[in-house]
């Protein structure tokens, strides 16, 4: 398993190369078609196992704890209308699948990528503040994951200050890893999410 992890990180760091870089060593192939082979052969290798993580507790944002090891970090970003009202959801958890920071956040209006983004940079800025030297995230917008792993490229000027941004914040990081995950997978961070366009827009109270 650790030569198949070891292989996955050497692909993603080849789909971080640019394009001139590629094509100089595989002049005869289109970069399109480079990135596609890397995307396809990252996907065939085995994800590794990971136990249920159950939540057990939830801090305050202003009495997140100190703690050494992995964090696990869970995001998503809604909008209603696309571009519409948005919200941020965040959720960190420790190795031991206990909740460490939970939290909604109203963004005003924007489109579901840019929400998507947002929650990522909003729950990597939390997860600076906490002690881990790595951290494994998840998400379920393939665009976005794809494009952290550089077999996308950010073509949109919307998102390409946001990728800046979240590329300064994994450099703080000793390792990183991210992932897709399906949506029901990630029901936590889209309640949280949804919950804070409703708080901002009074829905419920």
């Amino acid at each position: 398993m650790a030569r198949k992890e070891e292989a996955a990180e050497i692909l993603q760091a080849l789909g971080k190369l640019p394009d001139d870089v590629l094509q100089k060593y595989l002049p005869a192939i289109p970069v399109e078609r480079i990135r596609e082979a890397l995307h396809a052969a990252i996907n065939v290798l085995p994800t590794p196992a990971r136990k249920t993580i159950r939540p057990k507790s939830l801090f305050p944002e202003q009495n997140t704890p100190k703690l050494k090891g992995s964090l696990l970090l869970y995001t998503d970003g809604a909008s209603r209308g696309n571009p519409g009202d948005a919200g941020a959801g965040i959720v960190i958890l420790d190795e031991q699948g206990e909740e460490l920071v939970a939290q909604g956040k109203y963004l005003g209006t924007c489109t579901n990528n840019v929400a998507e983004y947002q929650a990522l940079i909003l729950g990597l800025t939390q997860a600076t503040q906490l002690s881990g030297r790595s951290i494994e995230i998840s998400l379920d917008s393939q665009l976005i994951v794809r494009q952290i792993q550089g077999l996308y490229k950010v073509k949109s000027s919307d998102l390409q200050p946001l990728f800046a941004k979240v590329q300064g914040l994994l450099s703080t990081f000793d390792s990183y890893e991210i992932r897709h995950i399906p949506r029901e997978e990630n029901k936590r961070a889209d309640q949280l999410a949804n919950q804070g366009i409703d708080d901002s827009l009074g829905v419920g109270a």
